[in-house]
């Protein structure tokens, strides 16, 4: 064969196999694209979600300042195995910078989660604007090389600094202001594993539903190539739903000037506590609930405990002579009470009055010139015999109810949670060949206020009825709720009748009496209408009575702008010994305290003595 035609067949055998192998690889490129069609692959997501953490709503004041709020957190973490060990101290340094965090307690941090490598979170407890300059740091840090990327399953992956929701802080602005009525919370990890909180005591627990009534903001989307959420008309947006804000009717400023009387007063009296709260008559509207006893609610010492409670609704006392208007109201009522009649003082040879009944012997506190007490006499004098000959003209059950009716023994309704309701022992009707007469005694005791207990805020109730024509009205810390752009109230008053508008306008004279000529004078200020009554009570514990007192002073206050407002003051427990032992007594103690609260409502434009009449300075 020539040399040419070998040439042509080699040439031949060449292409063929060229083309061979083309088709053999074409073939493998056929193949690798069907099972890379066919094959299940696993794609990052092209969808992605964003949620906002919602917080517990706000207790704001009547004027507008917040009392009580909740703040979001965030925590932030890093990958220990990114960090570069050459760059550990810059990344301290420049992270105690921005989140205000001290070098040694994160350099410990560090260390500590170093001994097994991984995620470590560095703070839970950070607050928004840390948040932020963090976000941006952790931006600068990758540029810097603070971290390096490590290769996991055949990927290289870079960890850097992350700042993510961590949950909420409740804190509370004017740290003691309106506690214990504010109260205090807990807190606790959702499911999601964010820090949420739950109210233990005061309003945060009394309101805790609506208050943690909330709903994390959503969006999800289509995303970038920056993992940015773009948005579209398949795009799921839902808004951020904090919980319910509660508007209060109690007004910040006069609120703490009321605080501040009190814990002068407090060391003056050498007192265990003093309560005050104001009340407008006709509506119930609380403008002060206060105690001297008060506490951070951040933070809570071991010495705070006792000051927990709410006292104004929690504490039950035997009321003592406050009571005495409330049982003679009930008698006048059923117009068991002569116009003009005198009832025996029992003071016979000038001293103090004595009555008999049963086996106990009822005394007067003070003596009297004369016989006989108009029913004015009994009320401006507080006369127990007085009070307790009109309360036997009601049978048991009468004088029972009508003290029921009055609102012992029974909650008032106020929006405060572990309210007491007190005790009184049932009056029943005994026959006449009953030798004890047992219903007579705790007439007796009852209508000048032993024998029983009740709570400071169902005394503030009962006597609104005489400065709001008969009728009683439920006391309200808070005003309306706001939730989602609503406002609405949490509850519906309705006036109950108690006695008739003559009954209530009757004893609202004498009680008006009781401070120009009585045992209140020391409430008396000029160009306004005050009316009320002293009561000072012995301490019960264990069936026998201490050596300590209670001291009350409950009234109201008006003027002649339609100002009309139900005051009450307790004592706990003042100086009862040495030189200033008659600070016991009411009129030394309580109604004082009375008096400069009126003055604080005057102050501060809330009350407006007539024209051309000046108020009596401290």
């Amino acid at each position: 064969m020539s040399s040419n035609k070998i040439e042509k067949v080699d040439k031949t055998k060449k292409i063929v196999i060229l083309f061979l192998l083309i088709f053999l690889f074409l073939c493998i490129l056929m193949i690798s694209v069907f099972r890379t069609i066919s094959e299940k692959r696993h794609l990052p997501s092209l969808q992605g979600e964003k949620n906002e953490l919602a917080v517990r709503g706000d207790i704001i004041s009547e004027d507008n300042f917040k009392i009580a709020s909740s703040k979001k957190l965030y925590k932030a973490a890093i990958d220990t195995r990114h960090l570069d060990p050459n760059k550990k101290e810059l990344f301290l340094n420049l992270f105690s910078i921005y989140s205000n965090t001290e070098y040694e307690v994160l350099k410990e941090r560090l260390i500590e989660g170093e001994k097994n490598p991984g995620n470590l979170v560095l703070s839970y407890g950070i607050d928004s604007r840390s948040a932020k300059n963090l976000k941006e740091l952790a931006f600068k840090l990758v540029q810097l090389d603070v971290f390096t990327s490590r290769m996991v399953n055949g990927t290289k992956i870079l960890r850097g600094l992350t700042i993510s929701e961590s949950g909420e802080k409740r804190t509370f602005s004017y740290n003691d202001t309106l506690t214990p009525v504010v109260g205090y919370i807990s807190k606790y990890e959702s499911e999601l594993g964010k820090t949420k909180v739950n109210g233990i005591k005061g309003l945060e627990r009394h309101y805790n539903k609506v208050l943690n009534q909330s709903k994390d903001g959503v969006l999800q989307g289509d995303r970038d190539v920056l993992s940015y959420i773009s948005f579209d008309k398949n795009s799921i947006i839902r808004k951020r739903i904090d919980g319910a804000t509660l508007n209060l009717n109690i007004p910040l400023k006069l609120q703490k000037n009321n605080e501040t009387t009190l814990d002068v007063y407090k060391e003056k009296l050498g007192a265990d506590e003093i309560i005050v709260s104001i009340m407008e008559s006709k509506t119930g509207k609380i403008l002060t609930m206060a105690s001297s006893n008060r506490f951070n609610p951040e933070k809570i010492r071991k010495e705070d405990i006792g000051s927990l409670n709410v006292n104004a609704v929690e504490y039950q006392f035997e009321p003592g002579s406050v009571v005495k208007p409330l049982s003679i109201a009930i008698a006048m009522d059923k117009g068991l009470i002569k116009k003009n009649e005198s009832f025996p003082a029992y003071n016979s040879g000038g001293g103090k009055g004595v009555y008999k009944i049963g086996r106990f012997n009822i005394k007067d506190d003070h003596a009297f010139s004369k016989s006989y007490l108009s029913l004015e006499d009994i009320v401006i004098y507080s006369s127990n015999i007085g009070t307790l000959q009109i309360a036997q003209r009601l049978t048991g059950p009468e004088f029972f109810e009508g003290m029921k009716r009055f609102g012992f023994t029974r909650k008032t309704g106020i929006d405060l949670p572990y309210e007491k309701k007190g005790v009184m022992p049932k009056v029943w009707q005994f026959s006449a060949g009953d030798k004890e007469k047992r219903d007579n005694v705790f007439k007796a005791t009852v209508s000048f206020g032993q024998g029983m207990t009740a709570t400071f805020i169902q005394l503030l109730k009962a006597y609104s009825i005489f400065n709001n024509d008969g009728q009683m009205i439920t006391p309200r810390i808070v005003n309306y709720l706001t939730h989602d752009g609503n406002k609405y109230k949490p509850y519906e008053d309705k006036p109950e009748k108690i006695v008739s508008k003559e009954t209530a306008d009757a004893m609202k004279k004498m009680l008006i009496k009781t401070v120009t000529d009585g045992t209140g004078k020391s409430a008396k200020i000029d160009g306004l209408e005050i009316g009320g009554k002293t009561g000072t009570a012995q301490i019960a514990r264990g069936g026998k009575y201490l050596k300590k007192y209670i001291s009350s002073f409950f009234g109201f206050v008006n003027d002649d702008k339609g100002n009309s407002y139900t005051i009450g003051v307790t004592v706990i427990n003042p100086i009862s010994t040495g030189t200033h032992w008659y600070y016991y007594y009411a009129s030394w103690s309580a109604v004082p305290v009375f008096k400069e609260i009126v003055q604080n409502l005057v102050k501060l434009n809330y009350l407006t003595p007539k024209e051309g009449i000046i108020p009596e300075k401290k």
